[in-house]
């Protein structure tokens, strides 16, 4: 029988839709691999987006470096704690990789963070709350140290994350510290960090030290796993470039550990102090009180000024030596012409000597001066010309920036409107300068009439390609005196050290001769007027040494010391010049006064011939020979051709192959360098000063990489019989100066009855 046809139309009517689809999904996916697009994207773009991965490459901050090369500031490897929440991140129950218990997690980490349980709970949940797959502890969580690290990673607390990072370090602590300034990560908007100088040498130089960050691209799968035969394309990082300083590391601790010692037994209110080369203008150290650590911010207060180049003094005593030298030059000066000393009068206006203006009689005006008396200043002042010494005044650079090349200098303000303000800026009063100004004007009287513009940035150089941005170069600031007059003036302010009447007898040193000039000036107030009171004032002393051809030149001032009753302003002074200046000395090799006469031996050149021959004639000439390696050719030589060695000195030849190691005790840190070098050995030398003891002995043969730890003592330690003479030296002249200044604005017609300036 046959069946009759029934139609359906339903399912017709689904057949229909059902081709319609497949119609339409067939040419979706037919323009879709035509066009590789969905909606105007690039599917491959998403793809990308999706499954690759990108990881920055942190560049290195450029280093700060002392004029050797050794570090102030660089970057030091740290991490960030970061805390992953996303359960999806574990594959295996037995091994979690996220945040499995929030509560146990605060509570472990709370002991490694120091911060309280409750706030890093918080932090937890918080997270877990918003679905979020990893959290942050800010501050608390960044900077960990690879000791902590270690240590976080032992106590298993699950889902942790550790980032490398890295951290500004200052290894040095405080030192230098309102010069180098500080840096410290900054928080970008888009949620980075950024290292970025705040404040010194840090903020300055922060565009030349901040290198540029690179990144590492590559593929993933779903899971973060690195896929086969992936190729990651690398952006290298670029380290910033390194600024290398005038300043010098070991003089510099000495001058921090002198006015440590000042700071704790005299707690004044504030302290400056500068250290030069005169015959170049290299600022070889620099530091104040109060001072900071730049690794925690800890005591910087709400001055942030570098006070030797941003603060204005009234300079006391030290201007004398300016007058001195203006009227030597002039052929005013006559050491022996007398004067009555006690008080001068001036248009209604009296000054007086510091003794309160009872004067010491008719003295001579080389007395005057090594008493530092203020009306011999008068007095040879009327033989100079006000007018004429203004000139020098501007000559030597007061009232003017030096141009350090450091940023928000002041420049001082010389008064000169009225005849008594050309009197009073001759003894040092009522007029300001800068420490930095004394500085550069005392480099005049120190490098045979020449001054030096001062300067700290010896060069920037990128540590990788070796390309120098910048070098800088001793540049001369003027001739305000002539030679003559510069070692006539030197020899009047030497003078007022070896003098029984001398002012300066405290900074006396037991090896070296010194010029300089005391001070102390008065401390304005507000509203006016001067503060009053045995302690109440600036005390100071510039000098340079050795007197007869200074290599150093020192500005020490010392605000407010709280000192005994037995004792006055420059004793605290005296302590930071005489300790810094003789350690000092003795670490540049500079010979000493009683080795004046002592023979120099010229030294040739002895590379290529044999050990033997060298040092048999080296031995003739009466010095010392120290031989790296054990072969029979000198293949370089420490001091080079054309220097000069004490006899008795040293001279360090090297050969190639095994080392045996000398005896190093009593050796300067220069020389040790200077065999570090030459040996290729790895001397680890702690301490500034001088040798006292070696890890390993004597005549043992040291290989490359086996290091050598030698202990350094400062000359005090090292030489104990000299430090207990200056240090009675001291203690028998506990009035080394009593100095008072009057006020400009107080001066009045009849002598006060508290002690007048000097």
């Amino acid at each position: 029988m046959k069946k009759k046809f029934r139609f359906q139309g339903g399912a017709f009517l689904l057949f229909l839709l059902f081709a319609g689809l497949f119609f339409l999904l067939l040419t979706r996916i037919v323009t879709i691999q035509a066009t590789g697009k969905v909606e105007g994207q690039e599917l491959a773009a998403k793809a990308a987006a999706k499954y690759s991965q990108e990881e920055v490459l942190t560049a290195e901050r450029g280093r700060i470096l002392d004029r050797n090369g050794e570090t102030i500031a660089e970057d030091t490897l740290t991490y960030k704690l970061v805390a992953i929440l996303d359960e999806s991140v574990t594959q295996k129950a037995s091994d979690p990789q996220h945040v499995v218990d929030a509560v146990e997690t605060a509570e472990k980490l709370a002991g490694f963070l120091n911060v309280p349980k409750e706030n890093i709970l918080g932090i937890l949940e918080t997270g877990i709350a918003e679905d979020r797959y990893q959290v942050e502890f800010g501050s608390a969580g960044r900077e960990i140290s690879h000791t902590q690290m270690l240590e976080m990673k032992e106590a298993n607390i699950p889902g942790l994350l550790f980032v490398r990072d890295l951290k500004r370090l200052y290894p040095n602590g405080a030192f230098a510290s309102h010069l180098i300034g500080y840096a410290m990560k900054e928080e970008l908007k888009n949620g980075e960090t950024k290292t970025t100088g705040r404040m010194g040498l840090e903020a300055i130089h922060n565009d030349v030290l901040t290198g540029k960050n690179g990144k590492l691209e590559f593929d993933t799968d779903k899971w973060g796993f690195l896929l086969p035969n992936n190729e990651s394309a690398i952006t290298p990082a670029v380290n910033g470039s390194d600024v290398q300083l005038t300043l010098d590391k070991t003089l510099q601790n000495f001058l921090e550990d002198a006015m440590n010692g000042v700071q704790e037994e005299y707690d004044p209110t504030r302290m400056i102090a500068v250290i030069a080369d005169p015959k170049t203008g290299e600022i070889l150290a620099m530091s104040q009180r109060p001072t900071f650590d730049p690794n925690t911010r800890e005591g910087l207060s709400e001055n942030w000024l570098n006070e030797s180049i941003e603060l204005t003094i009234e300079p006391g005593s030290p201007m004398k030596m300016f007058t001195l030298a203006a009227a030597i030059e002039e052929g005013k000066w006559d050491p022996n012409a007398t004067y009555q000393s006690g008080t001068y009068s001036m248009l209604g206006s009296t000054i007086g000597d510091h003794n309160g203006g009872r004067g010491w009689g008719t003295i001579s005006f080389l007395e005057g001066f090594q008493r530092s008396s203020n009306v011999s200043m008068a007095y040879l002042l009327e033989r100079l010309g006000a007018d004429t010494f203004m000139t020098y005044i501007d000559a030597f650079g007061f009232g003017d920036k030096t141009g350090i090349d450091l940023p928000k200098e002041a420049s001082g303000k010389i008064l000169d409107q009225y005849p008594i303000n050309k009197l009073t800026t001759a003894y040092g009063q009522g007029s300001t300068v800068t420490p930095i100004q004394m500085i550069q004007a005392a480099s005049a009287i120190a490098n045979d009439g020449v001054m030096m513009k001062p300067y700290v940035i010896d060069q920037i150089k990128n540590a990788e390609t070796g390309k120098v941005t910048l070098k800088s170069n001793p540049e001369k600031a003027g001739q305000p005196i002539s030679a003559e007059t510069a070692e006539k003036v030197k020899e009047v302010l030497a003078s007022t050290v070896t003098s029984e009447v001398g002012s300066a007898r405290g900074f006396a040193l037991q090896d070296y001769t010194i010029a300089g000039k005391t001070g102390t000036a008065q401390i304005p107030k507000e509203g006016g007027g001067y503060l009053k009171g045995a302690n109440n004032y600036l005390f100071s002393f510039l000098g340079m040494a050795p007197a007869e051809d200074p290599e150093l030149l020192i500005y020490v001032g010392v605000q407010q010391p709280k000192t005994p009753g037995n004792e006055y302003g420059s004793v605290p002074v005296a302590k930071i010049f005489t300790s810094v200046m003789e350690n000092g000395l003795k670490y540049l090799n500079i010979q000493p006064e009683n080795m004046a006469q002592a023979a120099t031996v010229p030294v040739e050149t002895y590379i290529d011939q044999h050990v033997t021959k060298a040092t048999e004639h080296l031995q003739e000439l009466g010095v010392e020979v120290v031989v790296t390696g054990n072969t029979e050719k000198v293949i370089s030589q420490y001091p080079k051709n054309g220097d000069v060695v004490l006899k008795g000195g040293q001279v360090i030849l090297k050969t190639a192959g095994e080392t045996t190691l000398p005896d190093f005790t009593g050796w300067s840190k220069r020389e040790l360098l200077a065999y570090q070098t030459l040996s290729g050995l790895s001397l680890e030398i702690v301490g500034q000063g001088y040798a006292m003891t070696q890890s390993v002995a004597t005549d043992e043969i040291v290989g490359d990489n086996e290091p050598v730890v030698i202990e350094l003592q400062p000359p005090e330690i090292y030489y104990p019989a000299q430090a207990e003479a200056k240090e009675q030296n001291v203690l028998e002249n506990p009035t080394l100066e009593i100095e008072v200044e009057t006020p400009q604005q107080e001066i009045e017609t009849e002598i006060p009855t508290d002690e007048m300036t000097e």
